[in-house]
């Protein structure tokens, strides 16, 4: 296994990798991906130095995290740390489903999906903005880590505003949160607090649904069963999970204005933007996504970038300022 950069997970203590590995791709979402290919993907990502592994109950109903589940039975000394989501199953979704009970039930069937006694991190995914202030939920939370359930616990966050409200809680360890180069809002409060708290940061859609490849034309169609598809307008969930929130045009003239102005010397845009991504003060790690062994790798290598130069920043700030920003600011 390749040494990667490490940096400690907030409040959790423990030293993770700067490059992680998103599963959503493992459970459904983006197209089929087979079980034997998700393991593919899975090793080739930890050979290449990943040590921290992010998923959740839902994706693809619990496919994910058993799929990763077997990956710990195969490479049990292999350092990983695996954070997990819960709240997404709540029926009605609504701040009255976060009942203790609830919470234990989701987290003893990530549990045996992952087949571990003690979840590394949990964290609350997404729910609606009441929860994130709500005391009983966090009392809920204390419990299961005085009980052994998990370890610790997190938040997962749609907006910055729900990020700051849960940095000033005492026990929350890290808050994940869309960041990348078309979404820079979270620098100007959220990753100054959590530096200043001692909580993570863990960095998702850092590729914009994929925009930051470069590989996509105002023409691209997207498989039915991905999302890029069926929720580009915010049909099944959050908008802001799609492309970052970018009208999918206005994104790929952006990335397309990257491409012409970026030097091409310094690794591949996507390499390029995950670089951005971790050279933000307070930012611990940065989960992109992959469905094969060489895009595992590919996002791995970005670690081995060296910083980006202020040209290169100033580039990216620019465009964001100019093309981006007016779209989405504000939204989130």
């Amino acid at each position: 296994m390749r040494a990667m950069e490490k940096r400690t997970l907030g409040r959790t203590g423990r030293s993770v990798g700067v490059i992680g590995l998103g599963a959503w791709q493992l459970g459904a979402d983006w197209g089929s991906v087979s079980t034997q290919d998700a393991l593919a993907t899975l090793h080739a990502a930890v050979a290449a130095g990943v040590t921290f592994i992010d998923t959740a109950d839902v994706y693809g109903d619990g496919r994910s995290e058993k799929v990763i589940g077997k990956l710990l039975k195969e490479l049990p000394d292999a350092g990983l740390t695996v954070a997990t989501k819960l709240g997404r199953r709540a029926q009605p979704f609504e701040p009255a489903s976060f009942t203790k009970d609830n919470m234990k039930a989701w987290v003893d069937r990530s549990r045996s999906n992952l087949g571990v006694d003690t979840l590394d991190l949990v964290q609350l995914h997404c729910p609606p903005t009441p929860v994130y202030s709500t005391d009983k939920v966090y009392d809920a939370l204390d419990s299961m880590v005085a009980k052994g359930r998990i370890a610790a616990y997190g938040v997962s966050v749609e907006t910055c505003a729900e990020a700051v409200t849960a940095i000033a809680r005492p026990n929350v360890a890290s808050v994940q949160i869309i960041l990348n180069p078309l979404r820079q809002k979270p620098l100007e409060q959220v990753l100054p607090a959590a530096e200043a708290a001692g909580v993570g940061i863990i960095a998702r859609v850092p590729l914009a649904s994929g925009l930051l490849s470069g590989r996509y034309s105002e023409d691209t169609v997207f498989a039915d069963d991905d999302h890029r598809t069926f929720n580009r307008s915010g049909e099944a969930f959050d908008v802001g999970e799609t492309f970052a929130g970018v009208p999918f045009r206005a994104g790929v003239r952006a990335v397309r204005r990257l491409q012409q102005q970026l030097p091409d010397d310094e690794g591949t845009l996507a390499q390029t933007a995950l670089r951005w991504i971790l050279d933000q003060p307070g930012v611990t790690t940065v989960i992109p996504g992959a469905r094969s062994p060489e895009q595992a790798r590919a996002n791995a290598a970005a670690a081995e970038l060296p910083e980006l130069s202020d040209d290169v920043r100033g580039v990216i700030r620019r465009v964001y300022d100019e093309d981006i920003r007016p779209l989405v600011h504000n939204r989130w």
